[in-house]
């Protein structure tokens, strides 16, 4: 029985040491989250003074509110993992006496046995009375044995009850644990309950104002729908130059590469002329290699053929001295004519070598004279826009983060459910003195004065644009390149306050998502 509860124990310690590790898990994400909450505490420090009623300010106060309720919602299943430890530490104390009495039963029985027979007679005479000297060791180990069992016992108990204590212990740390927790969570409660009511006092002031800034923001839409047209007809006629310049240089790709196909052709005659009589005259030769070649073969047949003769000869009379000279005189000739058939040989090799290497020359002559030709008439190949290949990759469009406050395409407003917001792009709050930046390497397309003050700047990567507006003043012109990560002007104020970035990317007269290409 026993064993069966111990096995049933160790699972559910199992299981506590697995809710262990969640609640460790549990607690690092807690102190992540009030790291969050500290920085956007400051961030509201920072920009209460500077708006009046802006929807970053209400978006923080709101992330905030999220932010807290999740961490008490972490401390709720943080105390139910402490709940578990202390029902599991009350299972292991009860386990833990259970074996604690068996041991000290069992204790007490061998000790009643040991007090029957304590007399030192008794092992004396248990002793003696062996039938033999093995048999008498043997006992004396026995009762060696025996002593050392009850000395085992005795420190069995002891373990147990130590052990009894330090899970007691444990349990007590648990149980204090959930006490300061529970506090914490009451002054947590406390803490979003005011926040949710400096919440409803935040949303109460636009309602207040809600005429007021409902006509700021419909002001604001006005003039965003006047900037849109400007940034269309730019667009427009950006991609009207580029389609005229384009048809222009294919135009005059087109009559760079007739005139330069002409200069080839004309310098490829040239050389097939030139090769042609070179090609002759190297047949010339080689046609007088072959017969002269073919000459010095059948004149050194010939000698070896006198040779042979004479040779037959002079074996018949080999006291005639005169046949004797004739024989070395013949054996001379015979070599000088195999030279020569050696030396018309190699010049044929060669001959027909030089005219393999004219025939190579001719082709490498004309391939280089047509890549030369269009070279000196400016043909080349045009290159692609990297800009779509950068997708996702692209920098973040200012040196400071920030956070988005309204998001690209059609969005209900955050607070004045009953006004539609049509973004072309996405607004980014940011602290004061922060500056725009290029995202991407191009060249300044327009710089736009606003109505309301503002300035926009519009960069030209290829056939992709890239709008920055509310900037209060700007450190680019018209025509300049500019690499990733050029400042570009200082985001200004919005109509609430709040210091914002208006931020468009375009592919063509086309406005995309940005949050689709930036990197945050």
């Amino acid at each position: 029985m026993i064993k069966k509860f111990s096995f049933l124990i160790g699972v559910l310690m199992f299981g506590l040491h697995q809710g262990q590790q969640t609640k460790e898990q549990l607690q690092k994400q807690n102190a992540e989250l009030k790291k969050q909450i500290a920085q956007i505490n400051t961030d509201l420090a920072k920009t209460r003074s500077e708006s009046k009623l802006s929807v970053a300010y209400l978006s923080n106060v709101n992330q905030k509110l999220v932010l807290r309720e999740k961490v008490y919602n972490n401390t709720q299943k943080e105390k139910r993992f402490i709940e578990d430890d202390i029902y599991l530490r009350q299972l292991e104390i009860n386990r833990q006496n259970k074996e604690l009495a068996v041991l000290r039963k069992n204790y007490a029985e061998v000790l009643v046995n040991a007090y029957k027979n304590k007399g030192v007679q008794n092992k004396v005479t248990f002793i003696l009375s062996a039938r033999n000297l093995g048999e008498a060791i043997r006992r004396v180990q026995y009762l060696k044995q025996y002593s050392d069992y009850q000395d085992k016992k005795a420190a069995e108990i002891t373990d147990a009850a130590n052990l009894i204590k330090k899970t007691i212990a444990q349990k007590q740390n648990s149980v204090k644990a959930k006490e300061n927790l529970l506090i914490n969570q009451q002054k947590d409660l406390a803490t979003i309950n005011a926040e949710r009511a400096q919440k409803e006092q935040l949303v109460a002031e636009f309602k207040k104002n809600e005429s007021k800034l409902t006509a700021e923001l419909k002001q604001k839409q006005v003039q965003s729908k006047a900037l849109e047209g400007q940034i269309r007809a730019i667009i427009a006629e950006e991609i009207r130059i580029a389609k005229a310049e384009e048809e222009a240089r294919k135009k005059a790709e087109a009559e760079k590469i007739r005139l330069a196909k002409l200069a080839a052709e004309r310098e490829k005659a040239r050389i097939e002329a030139e090769a042609k009589a070179r090609a002759e005259a190297l047949e010339r030769e080689r046609r007088l290699a072959e017969a002269e070649a073919k000459r010095a073969a059948e004149l050194a047949a010939k000698r070896a053929e006198e040779e042979r003769k004479r040779n037959e000869e002079a074996a018949k009379a080999e006291a005639n001295a005169r046949d004797e000279a004739r024989r070395v005189a013949a054996k001379k000739a015979s070599d000088e004519a195999n030279a020569r058939a050696k030396e018309a040989a190699d010049k044929l090799t060669a001959a027909r070598a030089a005219e393999a290497a004219l025939t190579k020359r001719k082709e490498e002559e004309k391939k280089a004279a047509e890549t030369k030709a269009m070279t000196s008439y400016g043909v080349s190949t045009a290159t692609g826009n990297s800009f779509a290949d950068s997708r996702g990759r692209l920098g973040y469009p200012a040196d400071r983060a920030g956070q988005i406050t309204h998001r690209f395409g059609r969005q209900p407003h955050p607070v004045f459910k009953n006004i539609t917001e049509e973004n072309n792009g996405i607004k980014i709050s940011v602290p004061s003195g922060t500056r725009a930046k290029s995202v991407f390497p191009g060249s300044v397309s327009s710089v736009l004065a606003n109505n309301d003050g503002t300035k926009t700047v519009i960069i030209k990567h290829g056939s992709y644009f890239t709008i920055y507006s509310n900037l209060g003043n700007v450190s680019v012109s018209k025509g300049q390149q500019v690499s990733s990560g050029t400042p570009v002007g200082t985001i200004a104020q919005d109509f609430d306050g709040a210091y914002t970035l208006d931020f468009q990317v375009w592919n063509g007269s086309t406005p995309v998502d940005p949050l689709g290409w930036i990197s945050y």
